[in-house]
């Protein structure tokens, strides 16, 4: 390597470093130095340092300034005037009156190219933003839970003895006042977990409706005592709010802690001092954990810490917790841990035998807000990657019965219909006979999806087929309330005899096609066994009651014979356990969630009625009542419209069809092209035409996926909004193939009484859409503009080395815009493609995995981390969003460069105001005097002050505070040289302020990444924890950044690279703008590291000119200049 020679007059111009004095002895001669840069260097004046003894005072001839400009694309409006000034020293010098465009830039200039995609992408985020907020919205209907007094019993004796935690978190046992304010424990234990920066006191409302449930319900019922139901022990950890979204060891620390926890808790039951519990009974062995948010995530990796018990966890309910992905991957920890859990339980159910998977008595239910959930994107929330349905399940708020509403991040906390619904599951799961304190996982699991699913699902399970018949019913042989076969029963009013009447539908035979399926639909509530309600339904068969046989076999026995000789025995089951809750649809119905009573449903494919001969409706009422009942048989060529569009067609030209006249009762359009997450569309849907008095209901919509369990309703519905939450960006594959189409469908409820088609129209919504990308996409905003600023350096430095001009950070982009900016983006559009394509076919195993399962491995050949490049798009049709995201990163890109370009202008006015001008500063003659440099200081304070920081660093703060540090260093670096380039109009102070305020810049985009980790370590110091992490304190991950930024202290300007060796700095910064965009998003702390790259090698072009030695080492530390001469301080 070698550096360029200065002996040309063009060197000398373009030179950026500082001139000695005149009277410094010219040393190049005989110290003359083979390098890779061409700056000028003698450590032992510090002639390249900006300090007030060296002045820079550029020769420059006309001629090399036009060939500057040619280069750099720009033009002088006005011949240049040089002017030969006669020095004091006697030494001749050319000044430029002119303005020079290309050297004396102002920072604030702003081509038209640059304005224009600025605002285009301005307006872009605003859209986008504007989208998000107002358009594609679910209206909230959570009902507030109200409590009595709450009291929190605090573990005081849960201390050092049992965790190393406990000077930092405690453990609370909830009691409601008025209920229960024993502090002794009673009942099945359930451990709360909060999320990120979450509350103990967010278990109130579970706690509360624990104990007014039990003091209601279970403990006025023999029965439910006597099958091992009993009440609910509501534990809480008060983490401090710790923000565990943000540090993995925070996540490890608490998973520790709360299998400590779990331990203690346990050991309450064994001690009777401390348990009212029946000393007959079992003592628990197991642990209920209900974890919101990150708090969900926790739960999941206590059982792959080492101090967990076995078998001490068996169920898991989660409520808006990221599962699949971390919400920000800021912290390498955080992103270690979300690999080794998640690898830990999918390697767990893909054991081929039980005895293999340590797992395979967990039952984990995750349960989602929705896209009221601004916080969490519900995407994540979805387990179809780590476990399979026998275990596990993700259902969202809207699909559970009664409740019809989405949540947003806290409600799922208050919200007071799925705090019901959480705890009669979990109540019906107990059983305190068992050491593990509930019912078997299949029967666990059987519970979870009945009081969570709709009922509608592939995997809901009808209770029918485990009961045996109930109620004989006996009818008049020469009844004529037998349907005929294909007929459809209908209902208008109750008790019009005056006496029960039952009405048959005769179950098809075998023969005919079993796609068939039975439905009833009524805005009345189907009777249990022994109810004395209006309605009742029964699947019977014929049971001829012989002669001295009893009818006591039955618990109940309906008979509607009027006693008549002459009857027909049924022997029949009831239908009440499998019925289906559903919004009430009328004309003055406006939500789902409204205060309604619902319809009943009944759906019974004809597979689960091969036993029966009959379904028996019965009319129980004994005087006239409103009310209507609908039922039928229906075969699903007429119920079910495929359709075969694809996704380019249904974008471009919308869908259309028509519900025929003589459609059955329920419809469903199934629409296998909609899946993406990423689109909204507008429903409409014509009127039903049928008069208000013969109209028994308005169309209900049910917008449903199969996996996850989402299902959206929409009362008399005319228009409707439907997005959903299926194909995500980022999400992996599923653990096991589905064969299930995982596309939506909408199922329409409509009166088939009306005799009347209705049109169904279904568009894209542009608009909405956008604000889909809100969520998804979050992390865009802390990688994509690294890759335009990352490019913007690179042009710089291109240019620098090439001409010895640093251009401002405007006219780098200016010059970006026009090559390699669109270049670049253009070809991550194809990459982009390319990865889409190639998502469906299927994934290869890795060819090597560091994960391995202990004992009876299994080689799972499923990629989860084949979405993690780049987007993570699935779908080639999105193939836009990289240049969307790219014209979005390089608005925001300009507007921080003027943003940093405006805080450092206002620190130099203020600091103007403050300070007296100094004396060479002003005009005596008319000419611009010795304009002074940095006043920098002392080498030996500088490598004090260095050392202790990294001292620092190394035992006790984060380098992230280091970073923060050296991000405020450094803006007060580029404020004085913005004040220096501003009094000198000199080239070489303008270069170095262009240099500096770009390494600003770069610095800035990769601040926002380093700030959540601080954030934690704030709290850790306010919550007075002062163990230092184990992680984050790697000096080298911070060094370059301090050693850089110490350099620009000093007013050293980078020394140009003319070897090849400049190519090192061009491939770094094109690897990082390349990165950046690839992986980015997924591993979005490795950008910080990348950059540290960067700054180390910044860091050695700049010292590539010192001759470091011992002997200068210790010169400096001792305060001594190389020549001798004493350093002043200044």
């Amino acid at each position: 390597m070698r550096r360029r020679s200065s002996g040309s007059a063009e060197e000398d111009e373009i030179a950026d470093t500082a001139v000695t004095d005149p009277g410094t002895p010219d040393l190049n001669h005989d110290e003359k130095r083979r390098s890779f840069t061409s700056a000028k260097y003698d450590l032992s004046r510090h002639s390249d340092t900006l300090d007030r003894r060296k002045v820079d005072k550029p020769i420059a001839s006309a001629h090399f300034l036009h060939n500057a400009s040619t280069v750099l694309g720009l033009r002088h409006n006005a011949p240049e005037q040089v002017l030969v000034a006669s020095q004091p020293d006697g030494i001749k010098m050319l000044e430029v009156r002119g303005r020079r465009q290309t050297r004396l830039q102002s920072p604030w200039s702003c081509s038209l190219l640059t304005l224009s995609v600025t605002a285009l992408s301005l307006v872009l985020l605003f859209s986008v933003i504007h989208s998000f907020l107002t358009r594609q919205v679910d209206s909230k209907g959570c009902d507030m839970c109200y409590t009595r007094e709450i009291i929190y019993f605090e573990f005081a004796d849960f201390d050092t003895e049992h965790t190393r935690f406990a000077t930092k978190y405690s453990l609370h046992l909830i009691r409601e006042e008025g209920f229960d304010e024993d502090p002794k424990v009673k009942g099945a234990p359930v451990l709360f977990i909060p999320g990120n920066a979450g509350s103990y006191k967010q278990a109130r409302c579970l706690a509360s409706e624990a104990a007014q449930f039990y003091a209601s319900s279970i403990q006025q019922d023999p029965k439910a005592l006597k099958d091992g139901l009993t009440s609910l022990d509501f534990f809480a950890v008060d983490f401090n709010e710790d923000y565990t979204a943000f540090h993995g060891q925070t996540l490890r620390d608490q998973a520790e802690y709360l299998n400590d926890a779990v331990a203690y808790i346990l050991s309450l039951y064994h001690d009777p001092r401390r348990s009212l519990r029946d000393s007959k009974l079992p003592d628990p062995s197991s642990v209920i954990l209900v974890g919101h948010s990150m708090g969900g995530v926790v739960a999941r990796t206590m059982l792959t810490m080492s101090n967990y018990q076995s078998n001490s966890i068996n169920t898991i309910v989660t409520m808006s917790a990221p599962h699949a992905r971390p919400p920000v991957s800021v912290d390498a920890d955080i992103v270690r841990i979300y690999k080794e859990t998640n690898n830990y339980w999918r390697q767990a159910y893909l054991q081929t035998w039980a005895n293999d998977n340590p797992l395979w008595h967990v039952t984990l239910i995750s349960i989602a807000g929705g896209g009221l959930d601004t916080v969490i994107p519900s995407d994540y929330a979805s387990l179809s990657s780590l476990v399979p349905s026998t275990h596990g399940f993700t259902v969202f708020t809207s699909s559970i019965p009664n409740m019809w509403t989405g949540c947003d991040h806290i409600q799922t906390t208050w919200c007071a219909q799925l705090m019901k619904a959480t705890v009669r599951s979990i109540s019906e799961t107990l059983n305190v006979h068992r050491p593990g304190q509930t019912k078997p996982r299949a029967e666990r699991m059987r519970i979870f999806k009945k009081w969570f699913l709709t009922g509608m699902e592939t995997v809901a399970e009808k209770s029918l087929p485990q009961k045996e018949p109930t109620t004989l019913l006996t009818l008049e042989d020469n009844s004529n309330s037998v349907i005929s076969t294909g007929q459809r029963l209908v209902l208008r009013g109750f008790g019009k005899t005056g006496k029960p009447k039952a009405y048959l539908l005769p179950v098809p035979p075998q023969a005919l096609p079993s796609t068939r399926k039975f439905n009833l639909l009524s805005n009345k509530p189907i009777d249990d066994v022994g109810s004395f309600g209006q309605l009742e339904v029964l699947l019977c068969s014929v049971f001829p009651l012989q002669a001295g046989q009893s009818a006591t076999l039955f618990s109940m026995d309906l008979d509607l014979s009027d006693g008549t000789s002459g009857s027909t025995r049924l022997a029949c089951k009831n239908t009440a356990s499998d019925v289906i809750l559903l919004p009430a649809s009328t004309r003055s119905s406006v939500h789902a969630y409204d205060k309604r009573q619902p319809f009943s449903y009944l759906e019974y494919h004809l597979d689960d009625l091969v036993e029966h001969q009959y379904v028996a409706v019965v009319d129980k009422a004994m005087e006239t009542g409103h009310g209507w009942v609908i039922a039928e048989f229906s075969d699903n060529s007429d119920s079910v419209i495929q359709t075969t569009m694809g996704l380019w067609r249904l974008l471009a030209f919308g869908m259309r069809t028509k519900l025929p006249s003589n459609r059955p009762l329920v419809t469903d359009v199934h629409i296998p092209a909609l899946h993406s997450s990423l689109l909204a569309f507008e429903l409409k849907l014509g009127k039903q035409a049928c008069g208000d008095s013969a109209e028994l209901f308005t169309p209900l919509l049910r917008q449903y996926l199969q996996t996850p369990h989402e299902s959206r309703y929409f009362v008399n519905v005319k228009e409707a909004n439907v997005s959903l939450h299926g194909l995500a960006p980022f999400m992996p594959p599923p653990l096991r193939a589905q064969a299930v189409d995982n596309g939506v469908s909408l199922q329409f409820w409509s009166d088939p009484t009306c005799h009347s088609s209705i049109d169904v129209s279904l568009k894209v919504d542009i608009a909405g859409s956008m604000g889909k990308l809100v969520m998804r996409y979050r992390m865009i905003f802390a990688a994509f503009p690294l890759l335009v600023v990352a490019l913007v350096l690179r042009k710089q430095f291109q240019l620098y080395d090439e001409t010895g001009i640093f251009v401002t950070f405007s006219e780098s982009m200016r010059l970006c815009l026009k090559s390699s900016l669109p270049l670049l983006i253009l070809a991550l559009t194809v990459f982009a493609l390319s990865l889409a394509v190639s998502s469906s076919a299927p994934s290869n195993p890795p060819s090597a995995s560091w994960f391995h399962w202990r004992g009876n491995a299994t080689e799972s050949a499923i990629d989860f981390t084949k979405n993690d490049l780049l987007l993570g798009s699935q779908d080639p049709i999105f193939w836009f969003l990289v240049p969307l995201f790219g014209l979005v990163s390089v608005g925001l890109c300009v507007v921080i460069n003027y943003m940093a370009l405006g805080i450092t202008w206002i620190l130099c006015i203020t600091y103007d105001l403050f300070t007296t001008r100094p004396t060479w500063a002003k005009h005596d003659d008319g000419r611009r005097s010795t304009v002074p440099g940095f006043a920098a200081s002392s080498p030996r304070r500088r490598i004090i002050t260095t050392s202790v920081l990294l001292f620092l660093v190394f035992t006790f703060i984060p380098y992230q505070f280091a970073y923060l540090d050296a991000c405020i260093v450094l803006l007060a670096t580029c404020t004085r040289a913005l004040r220096l380039a501003r009094e000198t109009r000199s080239g070489a102070h303008n270069n170095f302020y262009n240099y500096v305020h770009s390494i600003l810049i770069l610095m800035f985009c990769v601040l926002p990444i380093n700030l959540p980790v601080l954030v934690v370590w704030a709290h850790n110091l306010a919550v007075h924890w002062l163990t230092p992490f184990s992680s984050h304190h790697n000096v080298l991950s911070i060094m370059p950044f301090i050693l850089l930024v110490e350099t620009l202290t000093c007013g050293k300007m980078i020394p140009r690279v003319t070897s090849t060796a400049r190519y090192i700095t061009n491939l770094l910064f094109l690897f990082l703008a390349v990165y950046a965009a690839a992986y980015g998003i997924t591993y979005a702390y490795l950008l910080h590291h990348l950059v540290n790259i960067v700054s180390a090698w910044l860091v050695a072009i700049h010292f590539s000119v010192s001759d470091l030695s011992l002997s200068g080492l210790t010169q400096i530390l001792e305060g001594e200049e190389a020549s001798g001469d004493v350093k002043k301080r200044p």
